[in-house]
C-alpha cells in the first residue's frame, strides 16, 4: 500500500480548502491504519484553516471527528483488527508519563498532547494531518471502539462535540435529579441537551433566540429560557447545579451566574479568550458559585461516552456533505446555518 493519500488542505489563511496529496507515515508496531468513512466538521477546523488562533502550520489538513474501518495493524497491536469500526478524536498522542496522562486526562498533558492535525508527531516530528483525507495512522492507545449499532455519520461529532460536553457533565457528577442548563443551541449545545437528558438530569436551554422551543424539547430540554427576557431570567434565579456554556464567542456571563444554585458551577466549553465585560464577583462569593472551563476529555472518558451512546442510541444531528462542498459548509457554519453538525462523507473525496 502506497503511503500517499488524497486529502483536502488549506495552504494559507486566505485560500480555500482544495485537493492535496501527501504522505502518511509507515505504521509502527503499535499503530492502527484506518480508512476514513466520515469526518465531522468542527469550528476548530475553520479557525485553524484561517489561522484565527495564530498558530496554524500550513498546509493544514483539518478534521478530528473521525470514523472509519481498520485496514491494518502493527505487530504489537492487541485491541484492534482489520474490519473493526473505530474512531479518532482531537488527539493522537501525548507524553503518557505526566500526572494528567497517568490519570487518564491526556488532554491536559503537561507537555501538550499531539493534536490530530496542526501538530508535530512526537517520534519523527512530521506534521500531523487530520481526517479530511483517505486514511490515517494512529497509535492504538488513541483509537476508540465504535458500536456497529450507531449510525457512523452521526457518531463522528461525538469525538469532539460529544466529549466536550460529556466531560463536564461527568466531572460535576450529573445524574438523576440534577438541574442542568445549557447556553446555546449549536453543535455543542445540542449534544449537551441530549447527553444531560439521557443521564437523568432536568435540562433547561438558555437561548437569545425565541422560536427554538420545539427543537430544544425534541433534544431533551424540559424548559426554554430566553436569556434577554428579564422576567424569565428572574424566574430561574438560584436554580441550576451546572450550566454548560457552549457559546463560541465573547459574551456576558453575568446574567447567568445568579441562576446557579448555591455551590453551582458555570463551565465554559465553547469560548477561548478574555471574558468581557468583567465578571461580577458578588454573586460568586455570596453563593459559593464558580465559573470554570473544560477541554474535550481523555481517551478512557471518550470511550465511556461512546459506550454510553451505544447503549442509549445517541448520535449527533448531522447534515452529510460531499468533500467538494467543504468551503460552502464553512461559510454556512459561520452563519449558524446547520442543524447541528456537518459531516463529510469521505466516499466523495475523489468526486
Amino acid at each position: 500500500m502506497s503511503n500517499e493519500v488524497l486529502g483536502y488542505a488549506a495552504h494559507s489563511p486566505e485560500s480555500a480548502l482544495a485537493p492535496y496529496r501527501f504522505a502518511r507515515r509507515d505504521a509502527r508496531t503499535d499503530d492502527v491504519v484506518i480508512a476514513i468513512e466520515y469526518c465531522g466538521v468542527c469550528h476548530s477546523d475553520l479557525h485553524t484553516a484561517r489561522n484565527d488562533w495564530a498558530n496554524s502550520i500550513y498546509p493544514v489538513v483539518p478534521g478530528h471527528e473521525i470514523i472509519g474501518r481498520v485496514t491494518a495493524v502493527g505487530a504489537g497491536v492487541t485491541r484492534f483488527k482489520p474490519g473493526d469500526r473505530v474512531g479518532v478524536g482531537c488527539m493522537v498522542d501525548s507524553c503518557r508519563v505526566c500526572d494528567p496522562c497517568l490519570r487518564g486526562h491526556e488532554q491536559y498533558c503537561t507537555a501538550f498532547p499531539t493534536l490530530t492535525y496542526n501538530g508535530y508527531d512526537r517520534h519523527d516530528h512530521t506534521l500531523t494531518s487530520g481526517g479530511y483525507s483517505e486514511r490515517i495512522v494512529v497509535s492504538e492507545a488513541f483509537v476508540l471502539n465504535v458500536s456497529e449499532a450507531l449510525d457512523p455519520a452521526g457518531t463522528a461529532p461525538l469525538l469532539c462535540a460529544g466529549i466536550t460536553t460529556w466531560s463536564p457533565l461527568r466531572h460535576w457528577k450529573v445524574g438523576k435529579g440534577s438541574k442542568v442548563a445549557v447556553v446555546g443551541l449549536g453543535g455543542l449545545g445540542h449534544m449537551a441537551l441530549k447527553l444531560a437528558s439521557a443521564m437523568g438530569a432536568d435540562v433547561t436551554l438558555f437561548t437569545r433566540s425565541p422560536g427554538k422551543e420545539d427543537d430544544a424539547r425534541s433534544l431533551g430540554a424540559k424548559r426554554i429560557v430566553v436569556s434577554t427576557d428579564a422576567e424569565q431570567m428572574a424566574a430561574v434565579q438560584g436554580e441550576f447545579d451546572l450550566i454548560v456554556d457552549t457559546v463560541p464567542y465573547v459574551h456576558d456571563l453575568n446574567p447567568y451566574v445568579p441562576t446557579l444554585a448555591i455551590g453551582g458551577t458555570l463551565v465554559l466549553v465553547g469560548y477561548l479568550g478574555e471574558l468581557k465585560p468583567m465578571l461580577d464577583s458578588v454573586p460568586l462569593i455570596m453563593g459559593r458559585r464558580s465559573v470554570a472551563g473544560s477541554l474535550i476529555g481523555g481517551i478512557a472518558e471518550t470511550q465511556e461516552l461512546l459506550d454510553f451512546c451505544g447503549e442509549h442510541g445517541i448520535t449527533a444531528d448531522v447534515e452529510i456533505i460531499a468533500m467538494r462542498d467543504i468551503n460552502d459548509a464553512y461559510e454556512r457554519m459561520l452563519n449558524s446555518d446547520v442543524k447541528y453538525r456537518f459531516v463529510i462523507d469521505m466516499a466523495t473525496l475523489k468526486d
